[in-house]
C-alpha cells in the first residue's frame, strides 16, 4: 500500500526513507505536509502567492535536511513550522510598510452562495485583524487556533517558553476580539 494511504507511518520515518532513496516517501510527505505549511504561511503573510512560495521553499529545505535527520530528536512538523515561520518573517521584514493583498480562501461548492459570501467575509475580517497583531502574537495565535498545535509544540516552533506562548495567544485573542467586536453582527455572529 502506498505511503500516502498509510496515515500511521510517522513523518520522521518517511523522511528517513526518502533520505535512503525512497521517492514514494517524499511524495507521501509532500501530500501530507504541504497543505499545513501553506496554511501556516498564508495566515502569517495574507498572500496566497507568497504563501505558496514559502511552502515550496520550506518543503525543499526539509528534503535537503533529510540525509542529516535524526529520528526521535524533533518532530518533522515542528521543524517545518519553525522553518516556515522564519521564511515568513524574512518576507514580512522585506515588505515592511507594504500592505499585502488579502485573498479569500477558495469557496466550497457545497455551500450556498450566501454562506460562501459570509465565510469569505469572515475569513477576510480575520485576516485583516490578524495583520494588525504584532508578528509574534500573530504567529502564536495562528499556530494555536488555526493550525491546532499544542502550547508545548508552539513553544518549540517559536523557541520560547510555554508561558510566553500562553501570554502571546491570550493577548492576541483579546486584540482579535477587540478588532472584530464591531463586526459581529455583519459577520453573522449573534448572541443567542
Amino acid at each position: 500500500m502506498p505511503y500516502d494511504q498509510q496515515d500511521d507511518v510517522p513523518d520522521d520515518t518517511l523522511l528517513v526513507l526518502y533520505a535512503n532513496g525512497d521517492d514514494t516517501a517524499a511524495r507521501a510527505l509532500t501530500l501530507r505536509l504541504t497543505p499545513r505549511v501553506f496554511s501556516h504561511a498564508f495566515r502569517m503573510l495574507g498572500d496566497r502567492a507568497e504563501a505558496e512560495d514559502v511552502a515550496q521553499e520550506a518543503m525543499i529545505r526539509l528534503f535537503r535536511q533529510a540525509p542529516e535527520w535524526r529520528q526521535g530528536e524533533a518532530k518533522v512538523t515542528t521543524w517545518l513550522y519553525r522553518v516556515t515561520a522564519n521564511l515568513c518573517t524574512d518576507r514580512l521584514r522585506k515588505a515592511k510598510g507594504v500592505a499585502l493583498d488579502v485573498i479569500a480562501e477558495p469557496e466550497d461548492d457545497a455551500k450556498t452562495a450566501a454562506q460562501s459570501m459570509l465565510d469569505q467575509a469572515r475569513s477576510e475580517a480575520l485576516q485583516r485583524a490578524l495583520a494588525t497583531l504584532p508578528e509574534r502574537q500573530r504567529e502564536a495565535v495562528a499556530l494555536r487556533h488555526l493550525q491546532g498545535l499544542s502550547n508545548p509544540e508552539i513553544a518549540e516552533v517559536m523557541t520560547i517558553s510555554v508561558e510566553a506562548v500562553e501570554s502571546l495567544t491570550a493577548r492576541g485573542k483579546r486584540a482579535l476580539a477587540a478588532a472584530l467586536a464591531d463586526q459581529r453582527e455583519a459577520l453573522g455572529y449573534t448572541d443567542g
